[in-house]
């Protein structure tokens, strides 16, 4: 059995697929998770959470695609899981626009940020 390396956050990247495989052998995983006592701490599911940190932190889902070594770009969105705070901002933003919206449609500055205003007829 090969001996896990230490981690090194400093370590260049050496440009291979992000696998279980690569985590368990970067991270010592068996070890780290007996230290820690979290027995059901998976590495597939630190796969996922590392992939909603790298989309939340701005990286391409085409890149992450290639990083996660999917062949479909399905698969790579099915590993994203929304953020509680990102669900919360997004029910605030939408609170928001409710807030000022009525019967007649949104506020014409609105109509404007939308598209293009067409005379007599709603905005698309």
């Amino acid at each position: 059995m090969r001996r896990p390396r230490a981690w090194n956050h400093r370590r260049p990247c050496t440009g291979g697929v992000l696998t279980s495989a690569t985590v368990r052998d970067a991270t010592g995983w068996d070890a780290l998770v007996a230290g820690l006592g979290l027995p059901d701490l998976t590495r597939h599911g630190l796969r996922h959470t590392g992939a909603t940190w790298m989309a939340d932190s701005g990286i391409p889902l085409h890149v992450l695609q290639k990083i996660l070594g999917h062949q479909s770009l399905e698969t790579t969105r099915k590993y994203l899981h929304a953020d509680h705070r990102h669900l919360a901002s997004a029910a605030k933003q939408a609170n928001a626009f409710l807030a000022n919206w009525s019967p007649s449609g949104p506020p014409s500055s609105r109509r404007r940020t939308l598209g293009v205003k067409r005379e007599g007829g709603p905005t698309f």
